[in-house]
């Protein structure tokens, strides 16, 4: 029985107690939402792995990580490099997009060394396999399509990213309509590439029975891909996105009623005022299911600091309810992420997600800010240092150019506020 069913039948699985404990929350209520759909925890039968993550309501804001090669840089010792520093600095899921390379090896290497639930797309080692036979990607059959996917859940994929949703008529939408970037998924480009040269409907939707089946089978949590994300922000909430989500509404209801887990993913380049719409359209359309969003980065002309137009964006999406964000590097749009840019990248991206769940009120979500601000008035560096989201760079730079006194820091040095006050209250009380 996958997470679903049995919550579903009244049975408190040890997943479900470990994420009640981790969140502080009543295992019942985990249940109850599992048992709703309105929480996900994705744990692939053949994966065992440490961190068992939930997503949903009422849970923290989680962070994925995405990974994996490509044709110009194919390194599998620095992908594994690139997870350990992602898991290192917080996240709590991470995905293999590898394009390049011996594509099954370096996907198994990192489920083996992943403490964490491991997600992936199959369709893009379809179009790898494909293309190494000089075949294009519309010549893959149902068959074809669905081994690959057959495959990666018995290597213990914990959650897939499937473009289930993306239809003729979505895609008829967006020709008639107009956009400027039209498709920006990769898995969409191709599954439109697919639709287009067979003159037939996406095998993902008419074939939709076989993914629930297999993902029934090992307790994999299917993520509803967006094909038809924007990503401009001109291109954003048109008819052709929103074609998409209604589709992908219909789908989360066929996963629940075969007891499958299922996510829906969200955009992509959305304005600030769009968001908070954006995400309560997919909470309405999708049932309350686990919202997964890339970014939303909030402008388009920022190059080299995406993770910061993401985070903006990502703050304001999970304080509206979106439950898990997908993080972005310095390198979006740019190039393949370097192990510096994947460390940014999952920092920048837990910020929003913590300073979103104190604006939703998660239990205990601001503890740490509370004992920062105690530390940082009793002068205390070291507690300073624990309490932050990143230990590391706080301490390189706070030693990268030192004071003379100690207790306080170069930037105010002996003019320092709260030393001041301290000692004015000494004075006062003597």
């Amino acid at each position: 029985m996958t997470q679903l069913e049995q919550a579903k039948a009244g049975k408190c699985t040890p997943e479900m107690k470990k994420v009640a404990l981790y969140e502080n929350v009543a295992v019942e209520q985990i249940r109850e939402f599992v048992a709703a759909g309105k929480i996900v925890i994705p744990c692939n039968k053949n994966h065992k792995f440490e961190k068992i993550t939930g997503i949903g309501s009422g849970l923290k804001t989680k962070v994925n990580a995405n990974l994996g090669t490509s044709p110009d840089s194919c390194n599998s010792k620095e992908e594994l490099k690139k997870m350990e520093i992602a898991i290192r600095m917080g996240a709590d899921t991470v995905m293999d997009l590898s394009i390049g390379g011996d594509i099954d090896n370096i996907r198994r290497n990192l489920i083996s060394e992943s403490s964490v639930p491991v997600g992936t797309v199959p369709v893009y080692q379809a179009a790898v396999e494909l293309f190494e036979q000089n075949k294009p990607f519309y010549s893959a059959t149902i068959d074809f399509l669905y081994d690959i996917i057959e495959k990666q859940a018995k290597d213990g994929v914990d959650f897939m990213t499937i473009h289930c949703g993306l239809t003729l008529k979505g895609f008829d939408y967006l020709k008639r309509m107009g956009r400027v970037m039209d498709v920006v998924s990769r898995g969409g480009a191709l599954l439109v590439e697919w639709m287009v040269h067979n003159h037939a409907e996406n095998p993902f939707y008419t074939h939709f029975d076989r993914l629930l089946e297999i993902s029934r089978r090992h307790d994999i949590t299917i993520s509803l891909g967006d094909g038809l994300r924007p990503g401009c922000l001109a291109d954003a909430t048109d008819n052709a996105q929103i074609e998409e989500l209604n589709t992908l509404g219909e789908l989360v209801k066929r996963c629940r009623d075969y007891g499958v887990q299922v996510m829906v993913e969200g955009p992509g380049h959305v304005p600030l005022d769009q968001i908070e719409t954006n995400v309560k359209l997919q909470k309405s359309l999708c049932k309350d299911a686990p919202f997964y969003v890339l970014g939303p980065i909030v402008t388009d002309i920022a190059p080299g600091y995406d993770h910061i137009t993401s985070a903006i964006g990502g703050a304001l999406a999970a304080w509206a309810g979106a439950d898990f964000l997908c993080y972005v590097t310095p390198s979006e749009h740019l190039r393949l992420p370097d192990l510096e840019d994947v460390r940014v990248g999952v920092v920048t991206a837990k910020i929003a997600a913590h300073a979103a769940d104190i604006a939703k009120h998660i239990p205990g979500a601001a503890a740490k800010d509370l004992q920062m601000a105690i530390a940082r008035k009793n002068l205390d560096w070291e507690t300073q240092k624990n309490c932050s989201l990143d230990p590391e760079k706080m301490k390189v730079i706070r030693e990268s150019r030192p004071p003379q006194d100690e207790e306080v820091c170069s930037m105010c040095g002996r003019f320092c506020s709260i030393k001041s006050i301290e000692n004015i209250s000494r004075e006062t009380h003597s």
